[in-house]
């Protein structure tokens, strides 16, 4: 008797991880995320949510920003401290200040609560993609030839290939939004980009986003590879030094 091939393995899910103290909220966004085909664990408080980030296995956060115990900005950083997991903030209409000091502490994008499941899939993919981002996809940047495969702009150096970063022939580790929006740059060196350009390259949006997003993953890129290194043109957007 002839044996079958065995059938290749189902892609393992896409793991999330939904800090959200509030209970009504935090089981609907629950549900309609597990119809898509995420399987979601979840907290509902900030120290739960860090142990359970600690557990591991974990492909995606999403974190409330006003959480008891430890809130979402403080969890963020404490994630950041080991992890490049990209985080998904949710904040409340008006919080401002919040969004930024989100981002500030590592978070790659935010929805406003209320947010339209659509909409919170939209960037949950969005932020899947840059994670699992490679230059060889159909919607890279053409980045220049140079040295093989390593870019080179004085002491910073780009492998993209293996996707890392030098500056002074020490690795820096970048986020996946962080990388992607760094080799958006480094596709366009001397060239001014308009915040709007990297919002829809970089983050997917698909309509007048909040530049706020772009604006503090560059002050993170600034304060790892030097602030030199992109220029402010005010009024217009950003410039990459050669």
């Amino acid at each position: 008797m002839s044996s079958s091939a065995p059938s290749p393995a189902a892609p393992h899910p896409v793991r999330v991880l939904l800090v959200e103290d509030d209970d009504l909220m935090r089981r609907s966004f629950a549900v309609a995320l597990e119809r898509y085909g995420y399987e979601v664990a979840v907290a509902a408080d900030g120290l739960a949510g860090l142990e359970a980030f600690r557990e591991g296995g974990f492909d995606l956060l999403i974190l409330d920003v006003m959480l008891p115990g430890l809130d979402g900005i403080g969890l963020c950083r404490r994630v950041r401290e080991s992890s490049l997991v990209p985080v998904l903030m949710m904040s409340a209409r008006g919080d401002g200040l919040d969004v930024v000091a989100g981002l500030e502490a590592g978070a790659d994008d935010y929805v406003v609560k209320p947010v339209d499941t659509y909409v919170l899939v939209a960037r949950i993919r969005s932020l899947l993609r840059r994670a699992t981002y490679t230059p060889a996809a159909s919607s890279a940047p053409e980045l220049p030839a140079e040295q093989g495969e390593l870019l080179t702009f004085g002491e910073l150096s780009i492998d993209t290939s293996g996707l890392e970063v030098f500056v002074s022939g020490a690795p820096v580790a970048l986020t996946p939004t962080e990388l992607k929006l760094l080799l958006a740059f480094a596709a366009h060196p001397g060239v001014v980009l308009e915040r709007h350009t990297l919002l829809r390259d970089v983050w997917e949006y698909g309509w007048d986003g909040d530049s706020r997003v772009v604006d503090l993953c560059v002050q993170r890129l600034r304060k790892k590879l030097g602030r030199e290194r992109i220029e402010t043109v005010r009024g217009f957007g950003y410039k990459f030094r050669r």
